[in-house]
């Protein structure tokens, strides 16, 4: 991905033999969606004269005019290495206009530009390091995806043991012949489990890499016979995958985060983004943690984060402070996960984080060590919600988080997720058959 014009673009799709462009966005819940159009129908494209119809994608859905323009950022422009090299494919990632050409305020990816657009106006830019995590699993005679793997590897083991060392490499390689650059990939603590690290960026540039990410592990995953997903909590007795984030917060090119006085501690503005972060991680979660499994992965014992603390080394406090010093001190956010949408995460997060700047929200409660609940209790040390139901709850009485995404994305996003919380409190899991059936 680079810095194209319009002309470059039409020039380099002639040259590669591109003959299929995928124009690509994104849903209210971070589904990546597309249409694929031929090389002769480019320079419409680029002219922003393609439509779709909104009327059944989540987030424009019920819009009285459904007709939603199509407009690629030609920065985004990619050929797709896994696709035939004789009629090649490429992509855009585009933003979503309405007809009379303002961009669509439900759209994820311009809520996230209106919120860098506002944090850039106090002067400040927003670098992001994600650390993506998923798993392989085998798939079934019929192609169908299942929770079954035959390894025993665990965190940073390597082939034999590691089984999905070949798939992981072939990402990587893929996602550099994309223009993404990886700085490191290994395998993760649970079996199956892998992770790839990008070099950090910009919020906006990131939030595109992940759904580039995420396109592009599954495809390459398919390949080699396995299935990738981005499940938080697939196997209830390993580790889930998350997404933590580093966030680093730049002024006038300098490090917001570092001390000049004493560059082992964090600045004042460090700490003040970490309490924006806690104060409005209720409020938040059903943005970073969307789903009903999100909160199966937010439970002690298994190095997911469930106290509202900060800390150094305590893998159950909800924000870490890595080591790195100088122009790498970072805070990490480490209750994020990979089901979510990128675009709405970065965008609550900065917004957190400059609310605690702003607010010179100091964040008092630290913790070197796993707390008990007698010890919670006694600290006085709250917890994010236990489940989709109270992430609701707390989204919908938040007056903050209707100001970042704006009333009408909240009131359609809730209501989608209330729908999503009462199937599965009418489902009949597994658990309740094997509890009851026979005893009751």
């Amino acid at each position: 991905m680079g810095n194209y014009t319009r002309e470059e673009i039409l020039q380099m799709a002639e040259e590669e033999d591109v003959e299929f462009i995928r124009l690509q966005f994104t849903d209210m819940f971070g589904t990546l969606k597309n249409i694929a159009i031929t090389a002769r129908e480019l320079p419409r494209a680029l002219d922003n004269r393609c439509i779709v119809d909104g009327s059944f994608i989540a987030g424009i859905a019920g819009e009285s005019e459904p007709d939603m323009y199509l407009r690629p950022d030609l920065d985004t422009f990619a050929i797709l290495p896994w696709r035939p090299q004789q009629g090649k494919v490429a992509r855009l990632l585009c933003d979503i206009y309405c007809p009379d050409g303002t961009p669509h305020e439900r759209s994820p990816r311009y809520i996230l530009k209106k919120t860098a657009r506002e944090a850039k106006k106090e002067g400040y830019t927003c670098l992001v390091d994600p650390e993506c995590e998923f798993f392989l699993f085998h798939t079934d005679d019929n192609g169908v995806p299942t929770t079954v793997t035959h390894e025993k590897a665990g965190y940073l083991d390597v082939s034999p043991v590691d089984l999905g060392e070949n798939a992981r490499r072939d990402i990587v390689l893929n996602l550099e012949d994309m223009g993404i650059e990886v700085e490191s990939s290994h395998h993760e603590t649970a079996p199956a489990q892998h992770e790839v690290d990008f070099k950090y960026g910009e919020v906006r540039t990131i939030a595109d890499r992940i759904m580039s990410f995420k396109m592009t592990v599954r495809t390459i995953a398919k390949r080699h016979g396995l299935h990738a997903t981005f499940m938080p909590k697939p196997r209830a007795e390993v580790n889930g995958s998350g997404m933590h984030i580093h966030f680093s917060l730049f002024k006038d090119g300098r490090n917001v985060f570092v001390n000049p006085g004493n560059p082992q501690e964090l600045s004042e503005e460090a700490y003040y983004f970490v309490g924006g972060l806690l104060a409005h991680s209720k409020e938040m979660a059903l943005i970073t943690n969307p789903i009903v499994n999100s909160y199966k992965r937010l439970v002690p014992g298994y190095e997911a984060p469930t106290e509202l603390t900060w800390t150094k080394n305590n893998q159950n406090s909800l924000v870490r402070i890595p080591g790195s010093r100088g122009m790498e001190t970072r805070i990490e956010l480490r209750s994020p996960d990979a089901a979510a949408n990128p675009y709405l995460v970065f965008a609550v997060c900065l917004a957190a984080g400059l609310d605690g700047i702003n607010k010179k929200i100091y964040p008092t409660k630290s913790s070197s060590r796993e707390l008990s609940e007698t010890d919670q209790k006694t600290m006085k040390i709250e917890n994010l919600p236990g489940n989709l139901n109270e992430a609701i709850d707390y989204f919908e009485q938040s007056d903050w988080i209707k100001e970042v995404l704006g009333t009408e994305f909240c009131k359609e996003y809730a209501a989608a997720k209330k729908k999503e919380w009462l199937r599965y409190t009418r489902e009949i899991s597994a658990w309740e058959i094997e509890e009851y059936l026979y005893r009751i």
